[in-house]
């Protein structure tokens, strides 16, 4: 039997995180268009004072409020239906391949914290008078992932396959974004951060010892994941 066979078996399994993040995203765009519609407001996703009522990440509210979720709502919420859309399909067809494989709780895991990474980034180094939102910090570290796992997996060409076409995707999406004003660069980077750091620290299912990530790069890496947060919280709240 393959080394690699009880990995791959595990894509059979449904990637109900990816579905249910799926679900949340998408019915917080309905009610924020429902609720834009009861208030008169045209495409009430892409209104700033619905984008802020629902949670969208604002420097500003997180220093004067305290508003701390809002490290956490901008995954859910979208701007505009082709934003909505774009980030759906992402996460639709990266989900069902990278959750089975690394199993429920580590996706869960790379995605909301690369997610929350994404968002502390753009918080500490990012417009203090900034609104911005979508699950583009959290996608950006599954394809994050991607990097780590075809280090493990070396000799696996579909892994190896997937690892460089997200290199790629990275990468250009970040070159596009510096000419993009509209598309906050610092959530993305944060959140590319991320998820390299977090798939060190959660690695995979034990298989063989040859595709666990070695313990002295997980503990470095869960040392350099706290110390990123750490920093962008002491930094956006002592220079905003």
């Amino acid at each position: 039997m393959s080394q690699f066979s009880s990995s791959w078996n595990r894509i059979n399994r449904t990637p109900f995180f990816t579905y249910a993040f799926l679900a949340i995203q998408v019915a917080v765009f309905i009610l924020m268009e429902f609720v834009g519609v009861r208030n008169g407001i045209v495409n009430g996703s892409e209104n700033s004072s619905l984008l802020y009522l629902f949670g969208a990440m604002s420097p500003q509210a997180v220093i004067q409020n305290h508003e701390y979720w809002r490290f956490v709502t901008p995954i859910f919420i979208h701007i505009g239906l082709t934003h909505l859309a774009l980030n759906s399909l992402s996460l639709y067809f990266v989900g069902r391949i990278l959750e089975p494989i690394i199993g429920h709780m580590r996706f869960f895991i790379v995605y909301m914290v690369s997610g929350i990474m994404g968002n502390l980034l753009s918080f500490a180094f990012g417009s203090s008078y900034g609104l911005s939102a979508g699950a583009s910090t959290s996608l950006f570290g599954i394809f994050a992932a991607f990097i780590v796992l075809g280090k493990i997996y070396r000799y696996h060409p579909m892994i190896q396959h997937m690892s460089q076409s997200m290199t790629l995707l990275i990468i250009l999406n970040l070159v596009m974004n510096l000419f993009d004003s509209g598309v906050d660069i610092l959530g993305h980077l944060g959140g590319a951060i991320g998820g390299v750091l977090l798939m060190i620290v959660v690695s995979v299912p034990r298989n063989n010892r040859q595709e666990k990530m070695n313990v002295h790069k997980r503990i470095i890496a869960g040392i350099l994941t706290i110390f990123f947060i750490g920093f962008c919280l002491v930094y956006g709240f002592t220079f905003k």
